[in-house]
């Protein structure tokens, strides 16, 4: 029994797991990749050696719904991997990182940037986990075959979670025609792992607790703070040590998260809408987090009319890409802009809260909608 396997059955005898068929086949594709990469001899030494680097071990692409426990697998497989050369990171902040890289290659007038930035990368890694792949934007499109087909010849190999199988990536975008080579990547030199199973975990954390909560306070505080462990697996007693994050927003500038942990955020509403803010940090929220928790939601009005229309921005980024909310407000959704210049413009901010509480909502997996992906 591998040390995937261990962790795996331990989560199934302490009841945190249900059996899964789909669970167990990709925990089996974990272990022979784990099993590989802990075998395999280092890039550096072979390149040493004989002057040409291995062929990467067969990476893993895990896809399916929402809460199917596909994060919670890669980071089952990240932590049991027993070599130190391996990243875990979310795709949109990779992407981030590997246009600085190209900008700075570029800068350097020295031709074609993808083969040294695949070679910087690959200089510190040789395991790559990429939470939440999802492709929203040309540019990233047509970045991505190149840089991985270099990636997997530096010798690294790939662990990816999606929403959606391969063939649906950057469905109905902008010049799709040009990414289709990634997608052959994908299914030539990744195994592809369908994770559907019968249970929505993330769904099933969430049962039964509120997603709104009034009145703001103390009460309110505690429920929400519950809710963020339940989400996150993370140890309440250590409630004082929660991480914070860095996200960078579009123009170069760096948005605070106070806490980010597993994909989702904690955020007061003060720092959220009471600060000048437009919606691309609010893209940039609903990108990165599938689940945003805001304390302390004001009744709105006109003497808070900037306010409220940042609360609408940010609102209409949450629903599109279908990012879980939990909430504390002074007020229910259709009691929080009773009166005054601006409650007719609010009235579908109101409706999206309301739904946003829902069943149906609640159990659609992050990401844009397919509508709203072509337009990108």
């Amino acid at each position: 029994m591998t040390a995937v396997l261990d962790r795996y059955e331990a989560l199934l005898a302490a009841g945190e797991l249900k059996p899964d068929t789909d669970q167990r086949r990709a925990v089996a594709s974990l272990d022979r990749l784990a099993a590989e990469l802990e075998q395999a001899p280092k890039a550096g030494f072979w390149s040493r050696l004989a002057g040409k680097t291995p062929v990467s071990p067969r990476g893993i692409y895990m896809w399916g719904g929402v809460g199917r426990g596909k994060s919670m697998l890669m980071d089952l497989a990240c932590a049991a991997i027993g070599i130190r050369e391996k990243r875990r990171v979310h795709f949109h902040e990779f992407m981030l990182e590997v246009h600085r890289r190209l900008r700075s290659e570029r800068a350097k007038e020295k031709g074609d940037p993808i083969p040294p930035v695949a070679k910087a990368i690959a200089t510190d890694v040789r395991l790559l986990a990429f939470d939440e792949m999802v492709i929203n934007n040309s540019a990233d499109a047509m970045i991505l075959s190149r840089l991985f087909a270099n990636l997997l010849e530096e010798g690294v190999s790939v662990i990816a979670t999606s929403n959606r199988p391969p063939r649906d990536l950057y469905l109905g975008g902008l010049n799709r025609e040009l990414f289709m080579p990634f997608i052959d990547l994908i299914e030539q030199r990744l195994e592809v792992v369908p994770l559907n199973g019968p249970t929505d975990y993330r769904l099933l954390r969430l049962g039964g607790v509120a997603t709104w909560h009034v009145p703001a306070g103390s009460e309110a505080t505690e429920a929400l703070r519950s809710a963020f462990f339940r989400l996150t697996d993370y140890p309440p007693e250590d409630r004082a040590h929660v991480p914070s994050e860095d996200i960078e927003v579009p123009g170069g500038r760096n948005l605070h998260v106070p806490k980010s942990l597993k994909g989702v955020a904690v955020f007061s509403f003060k720092r959220l809408c009471g600060e000048p803010r437009g919606a691309a940090d609010y893209l940039a929220i609903a990108r990165r987090y599938h689940s945003v928790i805001i304390v302390g939601i004001p009744r709105l009005g006109t003497d808070k009319r900037n306010e409220a229309a940042r609360f609408v921005t940010l609102i209409d980024a949450l629903y599109e890409h279908k990012v879980k909310l939990l909430a504390s407000a002074d007020a229910p959704p259709e009691a929080l802009y009773p009166a005054g210049d601006g409650a007719f413009e609010f009235e579908r901010t109101i409706s999206r809260l309301i739904e946003m509480q829902s069943h149906d909502y609640l159990a659609r997996g992050h990401g844009l909608d397919e509508d709203v992906t072509s337009l990108q």
